[in-house]
């Protein structure tokens, strides 16, 4: 299998940032919001450092940079799992399950 390339990566992380961002608005608890703020607060970390290269290196193959990331991709994969035990909304849950099974996709 061939790895995906940062630009690939850029796409898929701000369809990821757009599906957390509407599941954040959708969460009814304080604790739902805070799961979601801090997933996205680890892809804007890593959008930033993804923004620091060039437009030229957009064609290497990605690699996490920011270890926070990291850590949170472990969270997304429990969103893969099972979207709707932590999103009530079914299209925004449909969306989520995609992008992070497309997310899930990038970091094999």
């Amino acid at each position: 299998m061939t790895s995906m390339c940062i630009s690939d990566a850029i796409v898929t992380l701000e369809e990821l940032l757009g599906c957390l961002d509407d599941a954040y608005w959708e969460a009814s608890s304080l604790e739902g919001k805070d799961h979601f703020y801090n997933l996205i607060n680890a892809i804007h970390q890593e959008m930033s450092e993804l923004n620091k290269l060039s437009v030229q290196d957009h064609n290497l193959p990605y690699e996490v940079i920011c270890s926070d990331f990291r850590l949170a991709t472990t969270e997304l994969g429990s969103l893969t799992a099972k979207p709707h035990n932590s999103v009530i909304r079914s299209k925004t849950a449909k969306r989520l399950g995609q992008a992070a099974d497309a997310l899930s996709h990038l970091l094999n």
